[in-house]
């Protein structure tokens, strides 16, 4: 209940965070000239995380080359971040682009990068539209801080 009813994100956008923010209470876990990584403040699964270029674009053709090049490089370090804390047997990649394809953020483009296991999936978000995360987003990001150096 702190975590839901706690205070809410600053305005402007969650992929261009101030200097001054406390990284933790962002949730971004790791940052570099061309790119972030950021756990999912209202993930599907433990682990979610979200890569986003530091180019505040909404459409990966509007991305430059340079641009994208590191961001697919971040998002392969990524992925092989999750599958090595994680184990999960499965990986769900995605990109939703614009507001009909189901983009929460659609002014800057992201990445999302969510372990998936077999069984994964439960009757509480059909019966309650609740979600069920056998982590804290607290212990996620100290567990997924402590291994950012897989990140670069």
């Amino acid at each position: 209940m702190a975590y839901v009813g706690g205070d809410h994100p600053p305005e402007g956008c969650i992929f261009c965070p101030p200097p001054d923010l406390d990284r933790r209470r962002a949730l971004v876990l790791w940052e570099s000239e061309r790119a972030l990584v950021m756990l999912n403040k209202y993930p599907y699964a433990s682990g979610h995380l979200l890569v986003a270029p530091r180019a505040h674009v909404g459409h990966p053709a509007d991305l430059a080359a340079e641009d994208f090049g590191a961001l697919a490089e971040v998002l392969r370090r990524a992925t092989r971040l999750v599958r090595e804390e994680y184990a999960p047997e499965g990986v769900n990649l995605g990109m939703n682009v614009g507001r009909a394809a189901g983009a929460g953020v659609e002014d800057h483009l992201h990445w999302h990068v969510v372990p998936r296991w077999n069984g994964d999936t439960n009757f509480m978000p059909l019966l309650g539209d609740v979600r069920v995360l056998p982590e804290h987003l607290e212990a996620t990001y100290d567990r997924l801080q402590a291994r950012r150096g897989v990140l670069g």
